[in-house]
Protein backbone atom coordinates (compact mmCIF):
# COMPACT_ATOMS: atom_id res chain seq x y z
CA UNK A 1 0.00 0.00 0.00
CA UNK A 2 0.96 3.67 -0.77
CA UNK A 3 -0.66 5.60 1.94
CA UNK A 4 1.77 8.29 1.26
CA UNK A 5 0.14 11.58 3.18
CA UNK A 6 2.19 14.95 2.93
CA UNK A 7 0.72 17.83 4.30
CA UNK A 8 2.86 21.08 3.77
CA UNK A 9 0.61 23.76 5.37
CA UNK A 10 1.47 27.00 4.66
CA UNK A 11 3.77 26.17 1.65
CA UNK A 12 6.56 29.17 1.10
CA UNK A 13 7.18 27.81 -2.35
CA UNK A 14 5.20 26.12 -5.30
CA UNK A 15 5.71 26.06 -8.85
CA UNK A 16 4.92 24.07 -12.00
CA UNK A 17 8.35 23.71 -13.95
CA UNK A 18 9.07 21.15 -16.75
CA UNK A 19 12.34 19.05 -17.40
CA UNK A 20 13.16 18.00 -21.35
CA UNK A 21 12.85 19.81 -24.46
CA UNK A 22 9.70 20.92 -26.54
CA UNK A 23 7.39 17.73 -27.48
CA UNK A 24 9.07 15.61 -24.38
CA UNK A 25 8.50 17.62 -21.73
CA UNK A 26 7.48 16.36 -18.19
CA UNK A 27 5.23 18.78 -15.80
CA UNK A 28 6.11 18.77 -12.03
CA UNK A 29 3.97 20.46 -10.01
CA UNK A 30 6.77 21.50 -6.83
CA UNK A 31 5.98 22.75 -3.19
CA UNK A 32 8.18 23.51 0.07
CA UNK A 33 7.89 24.06 3.20
CA UNK A 34 11.18 24.89 5.07
CA UNK A 35 13.43 22.08 4.27
CA UNK A 36 10.69 19.42 2.77
CA UNK A 37 10.43 20.03 -1.09
CA UNK A 38 7.90 17.84 -2.74
CA UNK A 39 7.69 16.96 -6.75
CA UNK A 40 5.15 15.52 -8.45
CA UNK A 41 4.78 14.59 -12.16
CA UNK A 42 1.55 16.38 -13.81
CA UNK A 43 -0.13 16.16 -17.19
CA UNK A 44 0.00 19.54 -19.32
CA UNK A 45 -3.31 19.57 -19.37
CA UNK A 46 -3.71 19.29 -15.74
CA UNK A 47 -1.49 22.39 -15.28
CA UNK A 48 -3.72 24.41 -17.48
CA UNK A 49 -6.95 22.99 -15.81
CA UNK A 50 -5.37 23.87 -12.52
CA UNK A 51 -4.43 27.22 -13.63
CA UNK A 52 -7.72 28.02 -15.00
CA UNK A 53 -9.51 26.67 -11.52
CA UNK A 54 -7.19 28.86 -9.85
CA UNK A 55 -8.12 31.80 -11.59
CA UNK A 56 -11.84 31.06 -11.03
CA UNK A 57 -11.72 30.37 -7.53
CA UNK A 58 -9.58 33.26 -6.80
CA UNK A 59 -12.32 35.49 -8.52
CA UNK A 60 -15.21 33.97 -6.30
CA UNK A 61 -13.10 34.84 -3.74
CA UNK A 62 -12.89 38.21 -5.31
CA UNK A 63 -16.32 38.73 -5.52
CA UNK A 64 -17.08 37.95 -2.13
CA UNK A 65 -14.75 41.14 -1.41
CA UNK A 66 -12.88 38.30 1.48
CA UNK A 67 -9.61 40.52 1.89
CA UNK A 68 -5.92 37.96 1.95
CA UNK A 69 -4.36 39.10 5.13
CA UNK A 70 -1.25 36.38 4.53
CA UNK A 71 1.60 38.37 3.47
CA UNK A 72 3.12 36.80 0.63
CA UNK A 73 7.35 37.32 -0.67
CA UNK A 74 7.95 39.96 -2.79
CA UNK A 75 9.76 37.83 -4.99
CA UNK A 76 9.75 33.95 -5.47
CA UNK A 77 11.39 32.40 -8.72
CA UNK A 78 9.41 29.60 -10.31
CA UNK A 79 12.37 27.38 -10.98
CA UNK A 80 12.10 23.96 -10.31
CA UNK A 81 14.24 23.19 -7.37
CA UNK A 82 16.99 20.23 -7.19
CA UNK A 83 16.52 17.27 -6.12
CA UNK A 84 13.27 16.66 -8.49
CA UNK A 85 12.54 13.55 -7.33
CA UNK A 86 9.05 12.92 -7.79
CA UNK A 87 6.59 11.70 -4.80
CA UNK A 88 4.16 10.08 -7.94
CA UNK A 89 2.39 11.09 -10.44
CA UNK A 90 -0.99 12.81 -9.84
CA UNK A 91 -4.30 11.21 -10.79
CA UNK A 92 -6.71 14.13 -9.91
CA UNK A 93 -6.62 17.48 -8.12
CA UNK A 94 -8.94 19.76 -6.26
CA UNK A 95 -9.03 23.00 -4.46
CA UNK A 96 -10.39 24.10 -1.16
CA UNK A 97 -10.83 27.63 0.33
CA UNK A 98 -10.27 27.45 4.44
CA UNK A 99 -11.95 30.70 5.33
CA UNK A 100 -11.12 30.80 8.74
CA UNK A 101 -7.14 30.95 7.63
CA UNK A 102 -7.43 32.18 4.71
CA UNK A 103 -6.00 29.63 3.10
CA UNK A 104 -6.11 27.44 -0.40
CA UNK A 105 -5.79 24.32 -0.19
CA UNK A 106 -4.65 22.11 -3.19
CA UNK A 107 -5.17 18.27 -3.01
CA UNK A 108 -3.35 16.16 -4.95
CA UNK A 109 -4.08 12.46 -5.74
CA UNK A 110 -1.66 9.73 -6.89
CA UNK A 111 -2.26 7.59 -10.01
CA UNK A 112 -2.62 4.22 -8.87
CA UNK A 113 -2.95 1.35 -11.05
CA UNK A 114 -4.76 -1.83 -9.46
CA UNK A 115 -3.90 -5.31 -10.59
CA UNK A 116 -7.13 -6.57 -11.85
CA UNK A 117 -8.28 -9.67 -9.20
CA UNK A 118 -8.86 -13.07 -10.32
CA UNK A 119 -12.07 -14.45 -10.25
CA UNK A 120 -11.18 -17.99 -9.61
CA UNK A 121 -9.26 -17.18 -6.28
CA UNK A 122 -11.14 -18.34 -2.94
CA UNK A 123 -9.13 -15.66 -0.96
CA UNK A 124 -11.28 -13.09 -2.23
CA UNK A 125 -10.32 -10.71 1.36
CA UNK A 126 -6.84 -11.02 0.80
CA UNK A 127 -7.48 -9.28 -2.45
CA UNK A 128 -8.98 -6.63 -1.18
CA UNK A 129 -6.10 -5.92 1.08
CA UNK A 130 -3.54 -5.86 -1.52
CA UNK A 131 -4.94 -3.16 -3.37
CA UNK A 132 -3.12 0.15 -2.99
CA UNK A 133 -4.06 3.09 -1.62
CA UNK A 134 -3.40 6.18 -3.29
CA UNK A 135 -1.31 8.79 -1.96
CA UNK A 136 -2.20 12.26 -0.99
CA UNK A 137 -0.72 15.51 -0.59
CA UNK A 138 -2.39 18.85 1.07
CA UNK A 139 -0.39 22.11 -0.54
CA UNK A 140 -2.02 25.16 1.55
CA UNK A 141 -1.35 28.68 0.20
CA UNK A 142 -1.89 31.80 0.63
CA UNK A 143 -4.49 33.47 -2.08
CA UNK A 144 -0.97 35.75 -3.64
CA UNK A 145 0.53 33.13 -4.03
CA UNK A 146 -1.48 30.66 -5.91
CA UNK A 147 -2.73 33.69 -8.31
CA UNK A 148 1.08 33.73 -9.01
CA UNK A 149 1.23 29.71 -9.88
CA UNK A 150 -1.87 30.26 -11.87
CA UNK A 151 -0.23 32.98 -14.18
CA UNK A 152 2.91 31.27 -14.17
CA UNK A 153 1.45 27.35 -15.18
CA UNK A 154 -0.24 29.39 -17.93
CA UNK A 155 2.98 30.47 -19.00
CA UNK A 156 4.60 27.23 -18.95
CA UNK A 157 2.23 25.37 -20.95
CA UNK A 158 1.95 28.13 -23.59
CA UNK A 159 5.93 27.78 -23.70
CA UNK A 160 5.32 24.34 -25.57
CA UNK A 161 5.40 23.77 -29.43
CA UNK A 162 3.68 25.94 -31.71
CA UNK A 163 0.90 23.14 -32.62
CA UNK A 164 0.74 20.67 -29.78
CA UNK A 165 -1.16 18.16 -32.59
CA UNK A 166 2.20 17.75 -33.85
CA UNK A 167 3.93 16.18 -30.60
CA UNK A 168 7.14 16.00 -31.61
CA UNK A 169 6.88 14.81 -35.30
CA UNK A 170 5.60 16.83 -38.37
CA UNK A 171 2.38 15.57 -39.60
CA UNK A 172 1.39 15.99 -43.15
CA UNK A 173 -1.76 16.90 -44.15
CA UNK A 174 -4.17 16.39 -47.77
CA UNK A 175 -5.43 19.73 -49.07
Amino acid sequence: MSNIELELNPVDFITIGTVGPKGQRVFHLQAAQAEQLVSLIIEKEQARALAEAIRALLEDLDRRELVDPIPTPAVQTFELRDPIDPVFRVAQMGLGYDEDHSLIVLVAQELVMNAVLDDDDDDDDDDIDDLVQPGVVRLWCSRELMRRLSDHALATVQAGRPDPKQNGRLIYYWT
